[in-house]
C-alpha cells in the first residue's frame, strides 16, 4: 500500500498548478505525466490541511506548483541544473521525492488571482530567498503571509527558496520513493 495520498482541489480547498506536468518549467519539458495527479505523504496532509485552514480567512487561496516527486525525476531535474543551492542532489534525495514536500505560492482567494511574491517559481536567483529587503513591499508582505501560514501549520521553510516547505527532519524520517510507489512509470512521461 502506498503512503502516499491523491491531493485533488475537489477534497482540498486549494488550486493545483503543477509546473513539472507541463513544458512551463525551467526543463522545457514535461517530466510528470499530466495525468499522475498531485500527491502527498499521508502524513503531510494534515499539516496542509491547517495550512488551508489558515489562510481562508485571510482571503488566501494556496496553490500547489509540485508536492510528490519521485527519485527518477529529481535526477531528470539535476541532469537539468546540477545545483544544489536550488535544488537537491539526488544521491542524498529531496524531501519531495520522500513526498512530505510541497512547492506552493499564493492566490487571492475573491479573484483567483496570484499574489506578487517578488519572482516566479522555481527562479534560481537569490531574489527568491526568504528575507529579502529589496523587493517590492506588496511581494514582502506577501512572502511573510505565506512563511507565517506554512510555520503556524507545521510546515519548515527552505531558506533559499519561498515556495518551497517540507516536513520537519524530512531527511531522517522518510525514505526516498521510487516513481514505481504509485504503480508503474505513473509519473514520468513515455
Amino acid at each position: 500500500m502506498s503512503p502516499l495520498v491523491s491531493i485533488t482541489p475537489d477534497r482540498f480547498d486549494l488550486a493545483l498548478a503543477l509546473a513539472y506536468a507541463t513544458p512551463d518549467n525551467f526543463t522545457g519539458r514535461p517530466v510528470y505525466r499530466p495525468e499522475a495527479g498531485c500527491w502527498l505523504h499521508a502524513d503531510a496532509v494534515g499539516p496542509l490541511e491547517r495550512a488551508i485552514a489558515l489562510a481562508r480567512p485571510l482571503g488566501l487561496r494556496l496553490r500547489l506548483r509540485d508536492a510528490f516527486r519521485p527519485a527518477e525525476a529529481q535526477w531528470r531535474l539535476w541532469a537539468v541544473r546540477p545545483d544544489p543551492e536550488f535544488l537537491a542532489d539526488p544521491r542524498t534525495g529531496s524531501p519531495h521525492s520522500r513526498g512530505v514536500a510541497l512547492d506552493l505560492d499564493l492566490l487571492d482567494a475573491a479573484s483567483g488571482e496570484a499574489l506578487d511574491l517578488g519572482t516566479g517559481f522555481d527562479a534560481f536567483t537569490p531574489l527568491s530567498h526568504h528575507g529579502r529587503t529589496d523587493l517590492p513591499i506588496a511581494a514582502q508582505r506577501h512572502r511573510a503571509l505565506l512563511l507565517g501560514v506554512m510555520a503556524a501549520a507545521g510546515w519548515s521553510a527552505n531558506p533559499l527558496e519561498w515556495w518551497h516547505y517540507q516536513l520537519p527532519h524530512a531527511r531522517r524520517r522518510y525514505p526516498v520513493l521510487a516513481d514505481a510507489v504509485l504503480g508503474p512509470a505513473a509519473m514520468l512521461p513515455a
